[in-house]
């Protein structure tokens, strides 16, 4: 039997007045964003990038998309959402420029079960910065209202980067040798890996997310947003030839970085060479974790690998450093398998 009364979109949960206003909003943050070659704006049916094929002889295209992972569950329960939208677009972009290759634009995709229009600008705003970060145009996305799919205020998020290289240039890791050098970057945090654990962790030990870790909360140490190293690493690539680099996400140190290996070598890494952030002490001790599910799961504070000829070294910290980081020698190439901590 129909129903009685005349049903509309909105009476199913979905708000289109909403996700209309959020689009213009959108187009303003995007434009902040801006970069050679963006031809279009969010709002069409799609987004339209040209080639800078005036600054390549052979490029390549070079893509990645990741998401951020139950990270989004502690945003959501301590209402701070635009740290999250950096980290979307870290996990994507830094992944893009580890094969040498420098991130031309983004896409973003938001799903909810209720679109809550400060909430979604706010992720908005952020992904705007981290493209910003990372010198890549936010040109365009797709928001999503999906009552019944979704609880509540709950959202997801998904991003999608395209970068270019050179093709005599990328960086695949054929080339790394034995007696090669591993130059670490500090993360700023767990970045956006690991937080199925650490919610666990809190979960159990019934923590006080306002508790002092090392001079601030416990949630701002979680909840800091994840690095972008896209611009120190492309500063690199003309003065160092770079035999490899890892972005250490989920799988940690011990996972990530033999991705890039050559099959036979070994990563030897000193873990005593830099001082392992607060909060990952008080994770492996509040959740009794082992040393090495730590290094399995965590980037223990390194974000970023870069794997260099041992004559290298001294130039590659020089400009590492004079683009903000703090880098410093973590390890060395050997003969072997995977990696081995010491």
């Amino acid at each position: 039997m129909p129903h009685k009364t005349s049903l509309t979109y909105s009476d199913a949960g979905v708000d289109i007045d909403a996700g209309n206003r959020l689009v213009e909003d959108i187009k303003v943050l995007a434009r902040k964003t801006s970069r050679p070659g963006v031809l279009s704006e969010p709002g069409g049916f799609a987004a339209l990038f040209e080639v800078p094929l005036d600054r390549y002889r052979r490029p390549v295209l070079v893509s990645g998309t990741d998401g951020v992972g139950t990270k989004l569950k502690l945003a959501l329960e301590h209402g701070r959402h635009r740290g999250v939208g950096v980290d979307l677009v870290a996990m994507c972009v830094n992944d893009v420029v580890v094969q040498g290759a420098e991130p031309l634009f983004f896409l973003d995709y938001f799903a909810t079960g209720r679109l809550v229009p400060g909430t979604a600008r706010e992720v908005v705003a952020g992904i705007a910065d981290g493209c910003v970060q990372a010198g890549a145009a936010l040109i365009g996305g797709e928001t999503a209202e999906l009552p019944g799919m979704y609880s509540g205020n709950d959202y997801d998020l998904a991003g999608f980067c395209v970068g270019v290289a050179e093709f005599d240039q990328i960086i695949d890791g054929h080339s790394v040798a034995e007696g090669d050098v591993l130059i670490g970057l500090p993360s700023s945090g767990p970045h956006s890996n690991g937080y199925s654990l650490i919610r666990k962790i809190i979960e159990l030990d019934n923590a006080d997310p306002e508790q002092d870790i090392d001079g601030r909360s416990l949630i701002d140490r979680l909840l800091e947003p994840t690095t972008i190293y896209v611009k120190p690493l492309l500063a690199l690539l003309d003065p160092v030839e770079i035999s490899a680099m890892a972005h250490i996400t989920g799988g940690g140190l011990i996972e990530n970085i033999p991705r890039v290996l050559p099959v036979g070598m070994q990563a030897r890494i000193e873990t005593s060479a830099w001082q392992r952030p607060a909060v990952f002490d008080w994770l492996q001790d509040r959740g009794n974790v082992e040393n090495e599910e730590m290094y399995k799961t965590f980037n223990c504070g390194i974000g970023m690998v870069i794997i260099v000829r041992e004559a290298a070294v001294d130039t590659t910290l020089s400009v590492l450093n004079a683009q903000g980081q703090d880098a410093l020698v973590i390890g060395r190439i050997e003969s072997g398998t995977g990696v081995r901590l010491e």
